[in-house]
């Protein structure tokens, strides 16, 4: 990382990734519903691209497990049971436990700036009560958590667990936490990260993955 101010070099990205994350959030967010079809012709047109990128892009998505190729049918959005929304969350805290470690035996107080921003974002979206914007921040801040780990493969591992997360709590809308209960539950992450305690950090992660589950689980 440069001096503060100075220039860096803009990555590029290519088409293919470009519309790989456009797929990625039309899914996360639901305009690509679960079970839909992906027609070639229509994403293309919609999208005002050429049908080569578009293919690649899909298999991306297939290859993370958002997409399903069905023979002689073609790709369908995934669609998550009972058992895929638990996977998911159990499969998050293995990756999150890593990162936290991590986190715990590298740079702890820029994860504390880092996270006490997103924080700060998601406190913003409590007080006014936005769902949308309070599962963004939501996600934003376990983006930064994993990220602040400074390993790029729990990071690309939790990408698409974290969209898989948001179908979940998409189709379960009013099994979200009330706003203060989960700022309170961040807060007390980046709280124990400053405090230098491992063992509550494991365990408050824990805590909110797995309390996650109950909350999803069908009544």
């Amino acid at each position: 990382m440069g001096r503060l101010g100075e220039l860096q070099p803009v990555p590029r990205r290519s088409t293919v990734e470009i519309v790989s994350a456009e797929l990625r959030s039309a899914i996360m967010y639901g305009s690509l519903a679960p079970g839909a079809q992906l027609g070639e012709t229509e994403l293309a047109a919609r999208l005002g691209i050429s049908r080569g990128p578009l293919r690649e892009a899909m298999q991306r998505l297939v290859q993370e497990g958002l997409l399903v190729s069905e023979p002689h049918r073609g790709l369908f959005v995934i669609t998550l049971d009972q058992d895929d929304v638990e996977d998911v969350y159990l499969t998050r805290l293995a990756i999150e436990r890593a990162a936290c470690r991590l986190v715990m035996a590298r740079n702890r107080g820029e994860a504390v700036l880092r996270l006490t921003e997103a924080l700060d974002a998601l406190v913003a979206a409590a007080r006014e009560r936005d769902r949308v914007a309070m599962s963004d921040a939501d996600q934003a801040f376990h983006q930064v958590l994993v990220s602040s780990s400074g390993s790029p493969r729990l990071e690309r591992m939790a990408q698409t667990l974290l969209v898989e997360t948001r179908m979940c709590l998409n189709a379960l809308q009013d099994t979200y936490p009330e706003p203060s209960e989960l700022v309170e539950e961040h807060r007390r992450l980046v709280d124990a990260i400053s405090d230098g305690e491992e063992e509550r950090l494991l365990r408050l992660i824990e805590e909110h993955m797995t309390e996650s589950i109950e909350r999803l689980r069908p009544s």
